[in-house]
């Protein structure tokens, strides 16, 4: 597939102002210096710059024309007319070996499992028990004790490292399942929000192999399921008008779970896409139980 340099400038300039719209809110608050606990994680945690989600790619083996000034952009190469230029999957995996295999791993494993509705956000439950410090500046809902009296009435099933690894000491022990880096390929599972907006992060790696339109879907959907991760932390949030789903209720649950399917049924389409735009191999959809 090629581009003329109109059609590609064209989607170049539209992923621009799709880009700045989504960042406006973060920039402002970043010029005012002002933090915010559900929407800085997108980019403190993630640590990818607005600008970086601005840079607009076509995806793996798209030829661009009248590009050269692209020549110079990491893993492109030249395509078959003359000053155009290709992102190029073989540079990608040439260069990062390691990175290529681990992305392709992840999204391979995950796709292919049925997602996991029983773990209700207790993640970040987990991270402040018996702990006097907290990870966000703002009170527990239901105090220090309710708190913990929450995480000890419910059984832990985190299948995420990157969640299970700021667990507190005392919470560690008591999840169904000991996590390690290593091991992370054999646990992700679609149902964890954690593994659906850890699709910005591996579309982000992929860098240029992924069009940007994939890759602000995946913003997009990260942004989405960051704000019922954080609706059902145990923080009190009403300062930053963000309403609580309960977990700690059976109404509460079911209204996490509500959502988590809905999530993890994007997080399915959007997995599939990042396989196919950058393997051209699609992958069926994993059922949802």
């Amino acid at each position: 597939m090629s581009l003329t340099r109109t059609e590609w400038r064209a989607r170049e300039d539209a992923h621009h102002e799709r880009a700045d719209a989504l960042t406006a809110e973060h920039r402002a608050r970043a010029g005012r210096r002002e933090k915010h606990p559900v929407w800085d994680f997108l980019f403190t945690y993630y640590n990818y710059k607005p600008a970086q989600l601005r840079r607009w790619h076509p995806g793996a083996d798209v030829e661009l024309e009248e590009a050269e000034e692209r020549l110079s952009w990491r893993w492109y190469s030249p395509g078959a007319l003359p000053r155009s230029a290709t992102p190029s999957p073989a540079l990608f995996r040439s260069e990062k070996p390691e990175l290529a295999a681990l992305v392709e791993r992840m999204l391979r494993r995950t796709a292919s499992r049925p997602g996991q509705f029983g773990c209700f956000g207790l993640h970040e439950w987990a991270m402040v028990y018996r702990a006097d410090e907290r990870r966000h500046a703002a009170p527990l809902r239901l105090g220090r004790a309710g708190t913990d009296e929450v995480v000890e009435s419910h059984d832990l099933r985190c299948t995420h490292f990157d969640a299970f690894r700021f667990f507190t000491p005392d919470a560690v022990p008591l999840n169904r399942t000991s996590l390690s880096r290593d091991e992370q390929p054999l646990f992700e599972q679609p149902g964890c929000l954690h593994a659906g907006m850890d699709l910005y992060k591996w579309a982000l790696k992929l860098g240029p192999l992924v069009p940007g339109e994939l890759l602000l879907d995946a913003f997009e959907l990260a942004r989405d399921i960051r704000l019922l991760d954080m609706k059902a932390a145990p923080y009190d949030l009403s300062a930053w008008d963000v309403a609580p789903v309960r977990i700690e209720t059976a109404e509460g649950k079911a209204e996490y779970v509500r959502q988590q399917r809905v999530f993890a049924e994007r997080g399915g389409a959007l997995r599939t896409r990042l396989i196919d735009a950058w393997l051209g191999s699609p992958v069926a959809a994993p059922a949802v139980i």
